[in-house]
């Protein structure tokens, strides 16, 4: 499974040309075989920016998420698990959004791919790949 930092969904939602090559192959033939996921701290983070208008998507964020859901895209909701294993890893910084994807992508076995510098040097338990690649 492949689970997107919340960056690389809208990445390869608009086509942004920072996806990778790397990263849009594995992204493509994974969707194919239904194993694209979000955490569901994603769409929070998108709501965030929208109502910030710090993010310019298509339409409303419930909307965008459906239309996501509806295209295959899985989401993976925060539970317990989730939550405690978040507060165990130790990364470089503290932004709890990022703890709970890294927690998400270790927890279902997911290789996360992502730009963000201090989830790339994450503790080797967590399997990434640079979006940029």
């Amino acid at each position: 499974m492949i689970l997107l930092d919340t960056h690389t969904l809208v990445w390869m939602d608009q086509d942004d040309q920072r996806l990778g090559q790397q990263a849009r192959n594995l992204i493509s033939a994974h969707f194919q075989t239904g194993e694209i996921a979000v955490s569901a701290i994603s769409f929070w983070e998108c709501a965030l920016l929208q109502a910030r208008k710090r993010l310019d998507l298509p339409s409303s964020v419930n909307q965008w998420r459906s239309e996501l859901l509806d295209n295959g895209l899985l989401e993976i909701p925060l539970d317990g698990h989730i939550a405690i294993l978040s507060v165990q890893l130790e990364l470089l910084h503290k932004d709890p959004a990022d703890r709970f994807i890294a927690a998400t992508a270790i927890r279902h076995d997911a290789t996360l791919i992502t730009a963000d510098e201090k989830l790339l040097a994450a503790p080797p338990r967590l399997k990434r790949l640079d979006a940029r690649s």
